[in-house]
């Protein structure tokens, strides 16, 4: 439902207005969990590219102790990033007949693929069968 010229131009004025105080948009930003997510991403990243400096030295250098550490340097900071990647993914909100319930990890159900196309399937609209 498209908004009125009225109501847009209200949105319009308060997003101006809120754009420009830089006050609300830090504490907006610092609490705001994919932008954490995002900043761990760039870290993570970083780390990675510093292991695999360090496996690279490591094999030039004929230092194997130091080659294994870059390497599971990299694969920790690879395993940070995926998680900081699941953080930064906001839990669904799925609306069945007008309660809004949130999806996560732990509610989801442990069967399978199977199962999940079975309750696709069961979840679809009426009219596409």
């Amino acid at each position: 439902m498209p908004l009125s010229e009225h109501e847009q131009r209200l949105f319009d004025q308060i997003e101006r207005s809120l754009a420009e105080d830089p006050k609300f948009a830090s504490a907006v930003r610092a609490s705001d969990p994919r932008f954490h997510a995002r900043r761990r991403l760039l870290i993570a990243a970083f780390v990675i590219v510093l292991g695999l400096a360090l496996v690279v030295y490591g094999t030039v250098d004929q230092n194997t102790p130091l080659g294994v550490a870059g390497f599971v340097v990299m694969l920790g900071a690879a395993a940070f990033a995926m998680q900081s990647r699941r953080r930064s993914q906001a839990p669904d909100l799925k609306s069945v007949g007008g309660t809004a319930t949130r999806r996560t990890r732990s509610s989801r159900k442990s069967g399978g693929f199977l199962e999940r196309l079975e309750d696709r399937w069961r979840q679809r609209p009426e009219g596409h069968r």
